[in-house]
């Protein structure tokens, strides 16, 4: 049997990702804008670029109504 790995196979091949904060967080409950802050935000209209991980799918899904995300090839 073959030993787990930390990362998969799919996350290797696709990238990153260009996330940018497009909407405040302000009347937004805290553990969305601890998810913001944990992004890498520090101000509304800044850009990140990040890894394509599942943890990091998840997080933009929790703020997608806050940030626009595009595929960085």
């Amino acid at each position: 049997m073959a030993a787990p790995t930390n990362t998969t196979p799919a996350a290797n091949a696709a990238g990153r990702l260009r996330i940018t904060y497009s909407k405040s967080a302000i009347g937004y409950k805290k553990d969305q804008k601890a998810t913001i802050a944990a992004l890498g935000f520090r101000k509304l209209g800044q850009t990140v670029q990040v890894p394509d991980t599942p943890a990091i799918r998840g997080m933009i899904r929790k703020v997608a109504h806050l940030v626009t995300v595009q595929e960085v090839e």
